[in-house]
Order: structure tokens, then sequence, then C-alpha cells
């Protein structure tokens, strides 16, 4: 998961991991956030808003930035920014 993706932004709490976003993007037109996770003793204090922020800040604002959400996520996204997309389409993996 760490060493194929073409963006990772990561936060820590000294030496412990307490956040992570990893994306892969073109740099130009899409940026795919794949996962966002935040240590669930963490999480409400902004950390995972901060990922995405700094995610942003790399990718800059010509690059849309999309994800599929967990489905005990959908209610964060749109309190970050995002909007529901309805043109869209998944063929799933298998399990």
């Amino acid at each position: 998961m760490f060493s194929a993706p073409s963006l990772v932004i990561s936060a820590w709490e000294g030496e412990r991991l307490v956040g992570v976003s990893r994306s892969l993007t073109d740099f130009s037109y899409c940026c795919y956030l794949s996962d966002l996770a935040v240590d669930k003793s963490l999480q409400g204090q902004g950390i995972g808003r901060e990922l995405i922020r700094r995610t942003q800040a790399v990718i800059g604002d010509e690059v849309s930035l999309v994800l599929l959400s967990a489905p005990g996520a959908m209610s964060y996204y749109p309190t970050v920014g995002f909007q529901r997309a309805e043109n869209a389409f998944i063929i799933g993996r298998k399990r």
C-alpha cells in the first residue's frame, strides 16, 4: 500500500502514526484518494480534514479529488467539502 501510490501523506503523534491519506494521481487532471484513515481514538480532531487539505495543496486547484467512501463514512465526506457524484460507475473487486 505504501510503495506504489503517487502520493502518501501521514500524520504523526511523536513516533506513532495516527493518520494517512494514500492517493493515485497524474498531478494534472484527477487524483483518486484511495485511503483516508485516522486512528479511531483521535477521530473528530481535524486530522482527516488536514490530510485532505494537504493532499489538495500538493495536487493543486486544477486537479479533481475523487474517492469511494466506505459505507460508514458517507456522512463525513460532505462535511469536508466533497460533493456526491451522480456520474460514476464501478466494477467492484472480487472478494
